[in-house]
């Protein structure tokens, strides 16, 4: 149950948000095994001044169309599927909203599966 928070500049199209909520959804699906509808994503846009980056930190060339994600999810998935995840989602934010590799951010923080209440204060994964 990865749970996004996604942080961009502001400025760009509710067609140009949605597409990377689904190019986001559709790497999860293909390579972290998320179920169907398991789909919870968040959008925060930031004027400039609140949007800061280095623009070539580890040789990374960055623009302002930097955008961050933050995946929270279940500590279970092995290394080989996180390095299939960040590319997956680097190519298919590539397609579509036609984001740049280089801003592409992405942090992955692992939670145990008890660290979860999906609703009405029941921890249903412990």
């Amino acid at each position: 149950m990865p749970l996004l928070h996604i942080a961009l500049r502001a400025g760009n199209p509710e067609a140009y948000r949605q597409a990377l909520c689904d190019s986001l959804y559709q790497a999860m699906r293909e390579t972290f095994n998320v179920p169907e509808d398991d789909k919870f994503m968040v959008i925060t846009e930031h004027d400039a001044a609140n949007f800061s980056y280095n623009p070539t930190y580890m040789g990374v060339a960055r623009s302002d169309g930097l955008v961050f994600i933050q995946i929270t999810a279940n500590n279970t998935r092995t290394l080989e599927q996180k390095k299939a995840l960040y590319q997956r989602i680097a190519k298919l934010l590539g397609e579509s909203p036609g984001l740049r590799p280089d801003d592409v951010f992405i942090s992955l923080v692992e939670v145990a599966k008890e660290n979860w209440s999906f609703g009405h204060g029941l921890a249903q994964y412990a």
